[in-house]
């Protein structure tokens, strides 16, 4: 009954948790992506216009109702993070823009603060005496930087860079725009003798923030996001509760200091980061570099094959005899850091508005407050170890503990996949998918194909065969892949109109036949169509390139692979419309020489 109970505990957990896997947002097309995070997210386009008759830019957001900026520096987390938006040209000059009206909002220190939220635009407009010598068609940069939050989190300091192409000659026929009470430009400087990268934020005294940091880390264990990490805690209990007086104390503490020594490590990679970039992080911005996602999928990923004892963690028996206290020790410390790394989604709006300031602060006072955030998030597993009557209470290890730490186990694999669905691009993410299966037979060869009894020389084989296969598999799968302009296409999603018109027009036209799963397209892709020479030769013929995705059966180039163009449905496939009306075909794989000598024969584009 135990088992099963617990069981069902540990089902209803990873359903609460589950719908913050799927959680996804994005732009409106046509516009910029500014700040985005699960279902809210916020974005800007530009528009020419004029406020009372005079000419500029509009800088129109539009986002969801929980994500908002703030308008003045005084009351930003930090000084230089309230939303500012300057314009720049070679023949134009801008002046200050013009804000619209701020809303207030209640941030979690009861502090009052003014923000710019959901839908609304920013006047930028041209100076006076500035058009008369510019040309008909001028390039304009719009720079956006500040800091987003929903009414949980901060999100990390952005620096967004839109452009676009004022046409003056059209000036008289710009929509116009109004305001209803606009206010001063945000971005006026603080007050003279202000440093704006180290004054204090609110009127609070250090010691009030230094309870604030704690008071954060503590809401940590309260939060949707530290499931997938509480049965590793409770694992981590349990066995604790199975020793006595000092011993189990020591254990506990270790675990605790775990989760402090990965906030006193962010702490320092932080000063490193502040001091020689200016850059301010917060938790999620691991999440925000590839390498680091991978590696930490990676490591998700090898303690989920322990919880299923694929890999068995031991020592030989020479060492394990006299082995003390220590190993125990290492082994809490490192499952409390590996406790607080999982837990890093978790910075919600008081954990975000703390870290924005620590990070604006003098380097001791900085790292201080951010290591008292892990203790803060340690605290109630110290009050569990340190109080027996609670330690005693956790249920005693039993078969239902073997249920138990397999279904972490399981629930550690989809946090990994979680984690690599949000963070890594499409491409990229299969790859890495990929290597996860082969990273984890290469594991169970290392762990379970030998063991301590098994002869040297063959343990030495097999265990270097796995190494090597997971080396080679990474070389392989893991790197970015990366393009030049000489390798881009600007390929065109299908659309039987569009690809009409440009027959009508005897424009020839590029058909790529190709799906998400199919392989051989991916190959083909790297192979001929990133190759410079038949970019080159296809810019030059003016050849409309055109992806015919065909990955769901019920995609319109999925329907006219067969109904229009005669073939099976097997990509890829490759059609190329010639201004004569007559097709050319070439499927499966195929040589690039094959596609050049094809396009070398039409003429060369007039644009």
């Amino acid at each position: 009954m135990d088992g099963t109970r617990n069981v069902l505990i540990f089902v209803v957990c990873a359903a609460l948790w589950a719908p913050l896997v799927f959680a996804q947002g994005g732009p409106a097309p046509g516009t910029t992506e500014i700040v985005q995070f699960e279902l809210e997210q916020s974005s800007a386009h530009l528009t020419p216009t004029r406020l009372d008759g005079r000419p500029g830019i509009a800088v129109v957001f539009k986002g969801t109702e929980d994500i908002h900026y703030y308008a003045r520096y005084e009351t930003a987390p930090a000084p230089g993070l309230e939303l500012k938006i300057t314009a720049t040209s070679d023949f134009l000059k801008f002046d200050q823009a013009i804000m619209p009206a701020w809303e207030i909002f209640d941030d979690p220190t009861g502090q009052k603060v003014e923000v710019y939220v959901g839908d609304f635009t920013v006047f930028i407009p041209i100076r006076e005496g500035s058009i008369a010598n510019s040309q008909q068609a001028v390039a304009v940069t719009v720079q956006i930087t500040g800091i987003a939050c929903t009414s949980t989190l901060c999100l990390p300091p952005f620096e967004r860079s839109l452009t676009t192409t004022l046409n003056l000659g059209e000036m008289a026929a710009w929509s116009a725009i109004s305001f209803a009470a606009p206010q001063p430009p945000a971005d006026s400087a603080p007050p003279a003798g202000e440093s704006p990268a180290r004054q204090s934020v609110l009127s609070y005294s250090t010691g009030v923030y230094y309870l604030l940091a704690i008071v954060a880390g503590l809401s940590i264990n309260i939060m949707p996001c530290v499931l997938p990490v509480l049965p590793l805690v409770l694992l981590r209990l349990v066995d604790q509760s199975r020793h006595a007086g000092g011993r189990r104390i020591a254990l506990g503490l270790a675990f605790c200091a775990g989760i402090v020594l990965f906030f006193a490590a962010f702490a320092l990679v932080s000063a490193v980061i502040t001091l020689t970039t200016g850059t301010v992080l917060d938790l999620n911005s691991l999440f925000r570099y590839p390498a680091a996602v991978i590696v930490l999928f990676l490591a998700i990923v090898f303690f989920g094959l322990v919880m299923l004892d694929v890999v068995t963690l031991s020592l030989p028996s020479s060492i394990a005899g006299h082995q003390g206290a220590g190993s125990g020790l290492a082994g809490s410390v490192g499952m409390g850091f590996f406790a607080g790394v999982l837990s890093t989604p978790c910075s919600g709006a008081l954990l975000g508005f703390v870290l924005v300031w620590a990070q604006t602060q003098p380097l001791l006072v900085s790292s201080t407050a951010i290591t008292l955030m892990g203790a803060g998030m340690a605290l109630p597993y110290a009050a569990i170890i340190l109080i027996p009557s609670l330690l005693d209470r956790i249920p005693k290890p039993g078969y239902w503990m073997e249920i138990f730490k397999k279904s972490a186990g399981f629930l550690l694999f989809l946090i990994a996949v979680k984690l690599t669905l949000a963070a890594l691009p499409k491409d990229r993410l299969l790859s890495v998918l990929m290597y996860g299966v082969i990273f984890s037979f290469c594991a169970w060869m290392w762990g379970k194909w030998v063991d301590f009894g098994t002869p040297v020389r063959r343990r030495l084989v097999i265990r270097v065969i796995a190494l090597t296969l997971a080396v080679g598999a990474g070389i392989w799968l893991l790197p970015a892949h990366t393009q030049t302009a000489e390798t881009i296409l600007d390929w065109k999603p299908y659309d039987a109109e569009v690809v009409q018109r440009a027959v009508s027009q005897q424009r020839p036209v590029l058909l790529k036949f190709t799906a998400d799963w199919c392989t051989n397209c991916k190959i083909l892709e790297r192979r001929v169509y990133e190759d410079p020479a038949v970019v080159g030769i296809m810019r030059a013929k003016d050849v409309l390139p055109v992806k015919a995705d065909t990955t769901v059966i019920e995609y319109p180039a999925t329907k006219d692979l067969q109904e229009v163009y005669g073939e099976a449905g097997n990509v890829p496939v490759t059609i190329i419309l010639l201004p004569d009306r007559s097709r050319e075909k070439l499927r499966g794989i195929f040589d690039k020489d094959e596609l050049i000598q094809i396009l070398s024969k039409l003429p060369e584009s007039g644009k």
